[in-house]
């Protein structure tokens, strides 16, 4: 385990926003999740910090870094095994030199295994749960335990394991055989044509409303290059806020405000954050 005192958290977040926190715990092997429940109060669990949006003051909480375990092991009954510090980047290689599918369109997507899994992210008709089959996870009442994705309330973009902070040690995939490089290729070409990866973001801000797209909304409320300060409604996707310079935490709480103002004057439909928000004192919106 180690241990960092008082650290900048902007350069852990996309958006590059984010105050001094009390610490920064890094776990080496899941059996010090026991030890530091003993020691921390507030945490929070950070992922590659694609979609969390991070106080820019100074944060009473303890942030839990799962990086370290980053092992992708093939298991009986043909699982393979990916622990949660694992980029997506670096499983879909994985798969690619293996000749393992199933997952392609969700190819490009930034953030760890365990934080995908965490919220039950997907994109163009594919979730990362389409080929999980359980998931190693810590809970506090429990300790370390095995649970099928059936039992994990499965939902758009969100899950048990996220409803009760549940910690994600690691998932057992069950792929199929054959790796669809087009495919995948597709997706990192669509990605980077329509999102505005030049720029710090933390992905898509809101929801998409039942049988609608929050960046259609957005955009058709000529909500486009709205901007309050350094943050901005994206040109190319106006559902993703872009840091356009020194962005700060409050103005872009600001602007989200405004969009969903907006948007529910305009449809009558309130917007749902798909980002995670983290207050000064530790607290989560949207988690």
């Amino acid at each position: 385990m180690k241990i960092e005192k008082d650290i900048c958290m902007k350069p852990f977040s996309n958006m590059k926003i984010g105050g001094i926190a009390k610490e920064l715990i890094y776990i080496e092997n899941e059996e010090e999740l026991y030890k530091v429940f003993e020691m921390v109060d507030k945490y929070y669990l950070l992922g590659n910090g694609t979609n969390t949006l991070i106080n820019d003051t100074k944060l009473d909480i303890s942030f839990i870094s799962l990086k370290k375990l980053n092992k992708i092991e093939k298991k009986e009954d043909k699982y393979i095994y990916v622990e949660s510090g694992v980029d997506l980047t670096e499983f879909t290689e994985f798969m690619k030199k293996n000749n393992l599918g199933g997952l392609e369109n969700i190819t490009g997507i930034p953030g760890s295994i365990g934080g995908l899994i965490n919220m039950n992210a997907g994109a163009y008709g594919t979730t990362i749960f389409d080929k999980v089959e359980k998931v190693r996870l810590f809970r506090k009442d429990l300790g370390i335990v095995e649970i099928s994705k059936e039992e994990l309330g499965l939902r758009y973009r969100s899950t048990l394991i996220k409803d009760n902070r549940w910690i994600v040690i690691g998932a057992y995939f069950r792929l199929d055989e054959g790796f669809d490089e087009e495919k995948s290729n597709d997706k990192i070409e669509k990605r980077k044509n329509n999102h505005p990866l030049e720029y710090p973001n933390l992905g898509s801000t809101f929801k998409n409303p039942e049988n609608d797209f929050a960046a259609r909304l957005i955009s058709e409320a000529s909500l486009k290059g709205y901007r309050i300060g350094d943050i901005e409604v994206s040109e190319k996707h106006p559902n993703f806020l872009v840091n356009k310079g020194n962005a700060k935490f409050c103005d872009v709480m600001k602007l989200i405000e405004h969009v969903k103002k907006v948007i529910k004057n305009k449809y009558d439909i309130e917007l749902e954050l798909e980002l995670i928000i983290i207050g000064d004192d530790g607290k989560c919106f949207n988690y």
